[in-house]
């Protein structure tokens, strides 16, 4: 029978950004913490993102969260030693309904969004024909995805975490979670495992409408070694934010959208790229839902990524590096907090925006336990 593994005021389980940002949070309030994670690393949706937490974009809780998110990513980058960047964002406005809705948006933003014109956005980032203008969002952060979380994990077990890696949790009752090598005993239990939350607690993830989406991403050499500080996105982008349902001409563009390109519209193109450390794209993506996947790979949806990437670059081809498929939990509501036992929460982010909003919500979940800072 397996043996105890000990106890922690609080534990938690999954050691992807979201649980990392609950172990952080648990230390900086005075606790001891153990994070169990049934890998040894994280190497799901915390890895395979474009390391941009894009706050601006947000609204209501998101955009809470995101705001009060960025003081810490600053701190942990340079505690942990990780890349870190208050890079902004440039969005690139290739339609004069796009430019509308930038216009609208930095009226109802003011400093946070910055209007460009089209010699603006050329100055800034390496675009093809086309561009009207855009806009600058100054507040948005970038890291390395590959680097941070393994990073953090590392400056989290310093400073006297416990991680327990290759460990699965099997199951997770009041005060106790019982794992593959033994039982944890704790106050407070926290599940941040994304879209395996149905794993533990199928129940709850069916009342919350919790289902995995799927994306596809990939890694090419930057068009004559170009240098790329912001995160870049496009009128596509404008379709997946919720910052930008309150303007107006938010409509006019995803109709003619759906009208022009209903094929790119039809995979979820959310059109946009950022620029890792050693100099290489990271380029997508596109969506597909369900509650279990397909694992066959549909070579259509790479080939219109590189083809409107490459087009918004303006060059004939890019070479690839790598391709992938990223997971994440996704959900009519943007985070799943509940609490199906005493003293357990369930902690997701199902919007997609985990590393935008995690070190921003996990606070909150930690002032409602009822622990002080």
């Amino acid at each position: 029978m397996p043996s105890p593994l000990g106890s922690a005021d609080v534990v938690v389980i999954g050691a992807g950004i979201v649980g990392l940002a609950h172990a952080h949070e648990a230390l900086e309030r005075g606790l001891t913490v153990a994070v169990v994670e049934r890998g040894d690393r994280a190497t799901g949706a915390s890895v395979r993102n474009f390391g941009h937490a894009c706050g601006t974009a947000q609204d209501g809780d998101a955009l809470r969260y995101a705001r009060n998110a960025r003081a810490t990513w600053a701190h942990l980058a340079d505690k942990a030693g990780f890349w870190y960047g208050r890079t902004g964002t440039v969005m690139v406005a290739r339609a004069e309904d796009e430019l509308a809705v930038l216009r609208e948006f930095a009226e109802l933003r003011g400093d946070e969004v910055r209007p460009l014109t089209a010699g603006q956005v050329a100055e800034r980032i390496p675009v093809g024909a086309g561009v009207l203008g855009g806009a600058f969002l100054p507040d948005d952060l970038r890291v390395d995805p590959r680097a941070a979380a393994h990073a953090i994990a590392r400056h989290l077990a310093e400073r006297g975490a416990t991680f327990h890696w290759t460990t699965s949790a099997h199951a997770i009752e009041p005060g106790a979670v019982h794992t593959s090598r033994g039982t944890l005993t704790a106050r407070t239990i926290v599940l941040a495992t994304g879209h395996d939350v149905d794993r533990h607690y199928p129940e709850l993830a069916a009342q919350f409408g919790v289902r995995r989406c799927a994306l596809r991403m990939l890694r090419v050499d930057a068009p004559g070694g170009a240098t790329v500080e912001p995160a870049v996105q496009t009128g596509y982008s404008l379709l997946r934010y919720s910052g930008y349902e309150a303007c107006p001409s938010l409509p006019a563009v995803r109709a003619r959208l759906t009208a022009e390109r209903p094929d790119l519209i039809g995979i979820g193109l959310n059109l946009m790229y950022t620029q890792r450390p050693d100099g290489t794209l990271t380029i997508g993506d596109t969506h597909a839902y369900g509650t279990t996947l397909d694992p066959f790979e549909d070579e259509a949806l790479d080939a219109a990524v590189l083809a409107e990437t490459a087009e918004l670059l303006g060059v004939d081809g890019l070479t690839v590096r790598e391709r992938w498929r990223g997971v994440y939990a996704s959900a009519p509501e943007p985070f799943l907090i509940a609490e199906p036992a005493e003293g357990v929460r369930v902690v997701s982010v199902t919007s997609g925006i985990g590393m935008t909003t995690a070190f921003g919500l996990a606070p909150e979940v930690l002032d409602g336990l009822g622990y002080a800072r």
